[in-house]
């Protein structure tokens, strides 16, 4: 029997600005200054963010928080890429994305603060609840992708998942549904390289986590995750595509976790600080506030001035948050199911008479 021989494929890198603040001008986007320093200023206010979180879950006033630090080129560099009218389906660990489409700050505090009443988005952000669940948000996204293009509707689905979501079923269902049909929909891979404790190299054999899309009939590049021109070019060529009807692709952005998974971990017990360290020095934000003061786009002035601006953002949305009416403690049992069974009906009385004793 003759054995077919597979053609070979190469995987494409892409990296426009290093982290010296040194620019490839030939492969840089077309954004004009203005748009440059709006991105610096995105970038800076979900870090001020992520700095105020930490701290309020220290202090109990948040519950477990998975920080984003490192991570601020992808979120802000993808979210540009995105059209109003197309889905954005999120894991966690994606509150940049939804902080530059119009998601309320306070919003995403609720629901690290256990109240779900966080999830009521705007009515014109078509973006759904970001998922814990690791993975389950891909096959979600391909449904939303299929109903597009039965409907014949011009848009296009990106989701995110971090590397560990790779070693998922739902993963691997979800590009197969995506190649087969054709979808339009662009996979986001945040590869921080850990999925808590285990490394990359646990998790798979491939020299890429994007050379997994071959497999499903489709094109994966890998960036620069910390490059935020490359980020946006690479998602916005993507969406542009997947639109036109030319199908999937998968982007994997190569980034780092720079704190804990979640602050319910311990990363020095699995990682050197050493290694932290030298990730330390390719920071998204460093590299773009480089460029823009090398390009004379900015001035220190500036650069102070917008850390200053996203710190009274945030503790505006901090006491917006912290104003907020407690919600009301029946719902937890209220919207389980169409009807209470009988022993949330139990549970249903025993809050009661809790709560009546409560305020007696």
């Amino acid at each position: 029997m003759p054995i077919k021989t597979i053609k070979n494929f190469e995987i494409k890198y892409m990296q426009i600005l290093d982290e010296n603040g040194k620019c490839d001008e030939r492969l840089k986007p077309k954004l004009r200054p203005n748009e440059i320093k709006r991105i610096y200023e995105g970038m800076i206010l979900i870090r001020v963010y992520d700095e105020r979180a930490l701290k309020l879950q220290r202090q109990g006033r948040l519950g477990t928080f998975a920080s984003l630090l490192g991570q601020e080129a992808i979120h802000i560099g993808s979210a540009l890429a995105i059209k109003d009218f197309d889905w954005i389906i999120p894991s966690f660990r994606c509150e940049g994305v939804l902080i530059a489409k119009g998601i309320p700050i306070s919003n995403i505090l609720q629901v690290y603060g256990g109240d779900e009443r966080g999830y009521i988005y705007p009515e014109n952000v078509n973006i759904t609840p970001f998922e814990i669940t690791v993975g389950t948000q891909m096959l979600h996204a391909c449904g939303i992708a299929y109903a597009s293009k039965l409907k014949k509707k011009n848009i296009a689905v990106i989701t995110y998942f971090g590397d560990g979501a790779t070693s998922e079923g739902d993963f691997h269902e979800a590009m197969n549904f995506a190649g087969v049909f054709k979808l339009p929909i662009v996979f986001v891979c945040q590869n921080n390289q850990y999925a808590i404790s285990v490394p990359v190299s646990k998790q798979t054999a491939s020299e890429t986590l994007a050379q997994k899309s071959i497999a499903y009939g489709f094109d994966g590049i890998k960036v620069d995750g910390n490059d935020i021109f490359a980020v946006y070019k690479s998602v916005h060529n993507a969406l542009d595509k997947a639109r036109k009807g030319y199908g999937p692709m998968l982007i994997e952005c190569f980034t780092y976790r720079r704190n804990d998974h979640t602050t319910a971990d311990d990363a020095s017990r699995y990682r050197s600080k050493k290694e932290v360290q030298e990730w330390e020095k390719k920071d998204p934000i460093e590299r773009l506030a480089k460029y823009m003061l090398k390009k004379k786009i900015v001035t220190l002035d500036y650069l102070a001035k917008v850390k200053q601006k996203s710190e009274e953002k945030v503790d505006e949305e901090v006491r917006k948050y912290e104003s907020l009416p407690s919600s009301n403690p029946e719902d937890i049992l209220k919207y389980v199911y169409g009807n209470l069974t009988q022993n949330l009906q139990e549970q249903m009385k025993e809050l009661e008479l809790r709560m009546k004793l409560k305020n007696a």
